[in-house]
């Protein structure tokens, strides 16, 4: 298991003067997002931190409230306070399961970090490798804290998500992921990105979906939003393994669900989720906070993690990008 550090913060801003009629907002493209990031086990340290203190009632995050246009797709408001580090913002977002038929990426929006004294806006980001580094970077917490140093990890999915994961999987020392898609080609795909990107993790092609399950220590699953025809049967599972599902109920339905402890970054906004139709069906209620989970003896049996994503998680990122571009004077400054 990687050392653990101390989470670095970036310092707010100095307050804008009282006289001053403008905002001088710093605008980032995923380039220069990705240009910024801190190394990737400051990210996941940098999560871990924000989910315990969502955990301890130390962040003011509320259940994102969320907006429609047609069946199928959904958009968040996801607003995030961390006090004790003067950190304030707050991510648009809206996932579209049938963009990629479009040539568009499922998951768009932007992320708006403002000065958490005088409230003004200082940086913004678009939401797609935010929102990616970040959720790979939760699972990395999760992993990290949960499962041995030595587990066996799989990844369901061969989209943006897997390429995230395994960047931050190796960054955490794992040296191989078994892979498993519906899609053949992009599988081949994720293993030449890998080559490229993190080239110290292999990438095993597994031949079915029941093979990259059985027997694997962590379970991570990232297929499309929404399906109906890939849950994993309950027998498939180690009886103590670890399953991180990022894909809502699409692979760890209610009947999986049924047979682990299942904890969530935020029960509290999980339950606002299970109680719309169509998202997590069936689902029992999840029992425990996934902040709590990274500093206690790991739950015995089977465990599910699902961790839907909160605004504190892109918050912490967004800050700590924010203040690197603005100290490496990246991107292009306006005045609104």
């Amino acid at each position: 298991m990687c050392p653990r550090r101390a989470p670095v913060f970036p310092a707010s801003p100095a307050a804008t003067p009282a006289t001053a009629r403008l905002a001088t907002v710093r605008i980032l493209t995923d380039a220069d997002v990705r240009a910024c990031l801190p190394p990737l086990v400051e990210v996941v340290d940098l999560v871990a931190d924000a989910l315990t203190a969502l955990a301890e009632g130390r962040a003011d995050v509320p259940p994102k409230p969320t907006v429609r246009t047609s069946p199928g797709m959904f958009a968040n408001a996801m607003p995030a306070a961390y006090p004790e580090r003067n950190l304030l913002g707050c991510k648009w977002i809206s996932l579209v399961p049938d963009n990629p038929v479009r040539g568009l990426p499922t998951a768009t929006g932007v992320m708006v970090v403002n000065d958490g004294t005088t409230g003004m806006p200082s940086a913004l980001l678009p939401a797609a490798e935010l929102t990616a580094v970040r959720t790979a970077a939760v699972t990395g917490a999760c992993v990290r804290a949960l499962a041995p140093p030595d587990a066996t990890v799989s990844f369901l999915g061969a989209g943006v998500q897997a390429a995230s994961h395994l960047r931050v999987l190796e960054a955490l020392g794992h040296t191989e992921v078994t892979v498993w898609a519906r899609r053949r080609e992009a599988v081949d795909a994720l293993v030449r990105e890998t080559e490229k990107v993190a080239p110290g993790i292999r990438v095993l092609v597994s031949p079915s979906r029941e093979a990259a399950v059985r027997d694997a220590d962590v379970v991570i699953t990232g297929l499309s939003i929404g399906l109906t025809d890939m849950a994993i049967p309950p027998t498939w599972p180690r009886e103590d393994a670890l399953l991180l599902p990022i894909d809502y109920a699409s692979s760890v339905d209610a009947a999986l669900a049924d047979t682990a402890v299942l904890a969530s970054d935020d029960p509290v906004q999980f339950a606002a989720v299970r109680a719309v139709r169509g998202k997590l069906d069936g689902y029992p209620a999840a029992t425990a906070w996934t902040g709590h989970l990274l500093h206690a003896p790991r739950p015995e049996g089977r465990l599910v993690v699902s961790n839907l994503g909160t605004g504190i998680s892109d918050l912490v990122v967004a800050s700590a990008v924010a203040a690197r571009a603005e100290a490496t004077r990246t991107g292009q400054v306006v005045d609104i």
